[in-house]
C-alpha cells in the first residue's frame, strides 16, 4: 500500500502548502461577509466553522467520491494519481474560488458570478445548465440511497411495500421537500455534521478493513501504470469524467455558495472550501483502494470490480462496505451510505431553488416565494426519479450525463476564476492551468461517449479524433481567455 500512502500523504501536506498558497493569492481580508450583512434567517445565518466545514463536505460528498471512485478503480491504482492531484491542484482550487467569489458578492450563485466574470452570456448559459445538473443531482441522490436501502432491508428479510424502491423514493423525495423548503439552519445545520462525522468514520473503517485483511492486496502504481479496465475504456478521458466528485466536480460550485452565505469571517475559507474538498478526496481515494484491493484481478484486469459494479450502484458498495467491516459495515453503509447521498440531494434542491431565485429575481424569506420555486423542482426531479423506477428512465444514463456535465461546469468555473485573478492582477495560472486541463476532458469526452457524440458510430471511442480535438479546443480557450484578459492584465 506504499502508492496509497504517498497520494494520502500528498493530499493532507498540499492542504497545508499549496491551499494556503491558493489562499493567499485570493487575499481574503476583514470585510462583513454576507451572513452578517443581510442575515435573513433563511439562508443567509452566520453558523460556527467546525460546522460549516462539515455541512459543506455533505454538500458535496454524497455517493460521488464512493461509488465515482469505485468505477474509477477499474482502470486501476494509476486512478490514485487523478484522486490526488486532481484534489489538490484542481479541485479544492475549484471548490474554493467557488465559495470565495459567491462571497464577495453577496452570496451569489455560480451563474450570477460567472456571469460578471464571463458576461451575460455566460450568465444565461450557466443558470440553464446549473438548474438542470443540480436536478439531475438531485435525482442521482434520491434514486440511489433508496436502492440501497432496498437492497439493505431485503437482505435482512423485510417484504411488502417498505421492501420496494418506489416507496422509499417517495420518502425521499417529501424530505427533500422539506429541507429545500425550511431555513438552512432548521435541518441541514442541526443534523448535517452528525452524519459528516459518519461518513468519515465510514471511510476510516473502510481503510482499515481493507489494509487488516491479509487477503486483500492493494496494487503499486508502478507495477500496475497501464489500464485495468476490463472492457478496454480509455483511462483518457473516461477516467476523469468518472471519478468525478473524487478530484474535482462542477457541482460543487452549486453548493459553495450555500455555505458563502453563512461564514462569519472570510478567513475560514481556506478551512470550509479548500479543506471540504481534501477530506472529500481523502475519502474518494480510500474507496478507490478498496475496489482495486478486494477483488479478484482476471489477466491483469480487475474483472472482480467489474462483477460487483455490475450488480448496481447499491450493491456494490454494500458489498464492500460488508466485505471490509462485517456487520458493523452494514450500519456505517445504512447511515455513510444512504444518509450523506440525501444530504446532498436536498442541497441540490436547495441550490436549484436559489439559483432560479437570483435569476428570476422571487424573494426566498416569504413562504409564497419558496413554494413558487419548491414545488415545479422538486416535481421535475420526481418524474425523473420514478420514471427510472418504473423503467422508463435508466438511471445509468442519468449518472453519466451527471458526471459529464459536472466537469464542463467545473471547467467554466475554474475559468471564472482565473478571469478574476487577472481582473485583481493576480497569479491567475493556478486556475488558468486546471482550467486548461478541464476543457481538454471535458471536449475529449464529449467527442468518443456513447451518450454524447460517440452515440455517432464514426465517433464511438474514436481516440484519434477524440484526442486532438479536445487539445486544440483547450488551447483554444486558453487563447481566448488570456486575449480577453489582456486589457486587465497590462492596464
Amino acid at each position: 500500500m506504499i502508492s496509497f500512502f504517498i497520494c494520502l500523504a500528498i493530499l493532507i501536506v498540499g492542504y497545508f502548502t499549496y491551499g494556503k498558497i491558493v489562499d493567499d493569492t485570493f487575499g481574503p481580508d476583514d470585510r462583513e461577509t454576507p451572513a452578517v450583512a443581510i442575515n435573513d434567517g433563511v439562508d443567509f445565518v452566520v453558523m460556527p466553522q467546525w460546522k460549516l466545514f462539515l455541512v459543506q463536505l455533505l454538500n458535496i460528498a454524497g455517493l460521488g467520491p464512493i461509488f465515482g471512485a469505485l468505477q474509477g478503480a477499474l482502470w486501476g491504482p494509476i486512478v490514485f494519481l487523478w484522486i490526488t492531484f486532481g484534489t489538490v491542484f484542481a479541485g479544492a482550487v475549484h471548490d474554493y474560488f467557488s465559495g470565495m467569489l459567491s462571497e464577495r458578492n453577496n452570496g451569489a450563485s455560480i451563474s450570477e458570478v460567472t456571469g460578471k466574470y464571463l458576461g451575460p452570456v455566460m450568465k444565461n448559459v450557466m443558470r440553464v445548465f446549473s438548474v438542470i445538473l443540480l436536478v439531475m443531482v438531485g435525482t442521482v441522490f434520491a434514486v440511489g440511497p433508496a436502492g440501497l436501502i432496498v437492497t439493505l432491508i431485503t437482505n435482512k428479510g423485510v417484504t411488502g411495500p417498505f421492501a420496494t424502491t418506489t416507496v422509499w423514493l417517495a420518502i425521499v423525495l417529501i424530505y427533500y421537500f422539506i429541507a429545500t423548503f425550511l431555513s438552512i439552519d432548521k435541518i441541514i445545520g442541526k443534523i448535517y455534521p452528525v452524519f459528516g462525522v459518519c461518513l468519515i468514520l465510514m471511510a476510516i473503517g473502510v481503510a482499515f478493513g481493507t489494509m487488516v485483511n491479509p487477503d486483500y492486496y492493494t496494487p503499486e502504481i508502478w507495477t500496475n501504470f497501464y489500464n485495468m479496465h476490463p472492457a478496454g475504456t480509455p483511462v483518457w478521458s473516461f477516467m476523469f469524467i468518472t471519478v468525478a466528485c473524487g478530484a474535482i466536480s462542477g457541482f460543487h460550485s452549486t453548493q459553495s455558495p450555500l455555505m458563502a452565505r453563512c461564514l462569519k469571517s472570510e478567513r475560514q475559507g481556506h478551512f470550509v472550501f479548500y479543506g471540504a474538498m481534501v477530506a472529500e478526496g481523502i475519502i474518494a481515494l480510500i474507496w478507490a483502494a478498496a475496489g482495486c484491493s478486494i477483488y479478484a484481478v482476471t489477466d491483469g484486469l480487475n474483472t472482480g470490480l467489474n462483477e460487483a459494479l455490475a450488480m448496481g450502484q447499491s450493491a456494490a458498495i454494500y458489498d464492500v462496505s460488508l466485505k471490509t467491516m462485517g456487520s458493523v459495515g452494514v450500519i456505517l453503509a445504512m447511515i455513510g451510505v444512504v444518509v450523506c447521498p440525501i444530504t446532498s440531494g436536498d442541497t441540490a434542491f436547495r441550490s436549484a431553488r436559489l439559483t432560479l431565485a437570483d435569476w428570476l429575481k422571487i424573494d426566498q424569506e416569504s413562504y409564497a416565494g419558496r413554494l413558487k420555486l419548491c414545488i415545479p423542482v422538486l416535481g421535475i426531479g420526481a418524474i425523473l426519479g420514478f420514471g427510472n423506477t418504473l423503467g422508463f428512465i435508466d438511471y445509468q444514463v442519468i449518472w453519466r450525463y451527471f458526471s459529464w456535465s459536472n466537469q464542463t461546469l467545473a471547467m467554466l468555473v475554474l475559468w471564472t476564476g482565473a478571469m478574476y485573478l487577472a481582473m485583481e492582477k493576480k497569479n491567475f495560472w493556478i486556475c488558468a492551468v486546471p482550467a486548461t486541463f478541464m476543457s481538454a476532458v471535458s471536449i475529449t469526452y464529449f467527442c468518443m461517449a456513447g451518450e454524447c457524440l460517440g452515440m455517432i458510430s464514426f465517433f464511438k471511442n474514436n481516440t484519434a479524433v477524440a484526442y486532438p480535438a479536445g487539445i486544440i479546443v483547450a488551447l483554444a480557450f486558453l487563447a481566448l481567455f488570456l486575449s480577453k484578459s489582456k486589457k486587465y492584465r497590462t492596464a
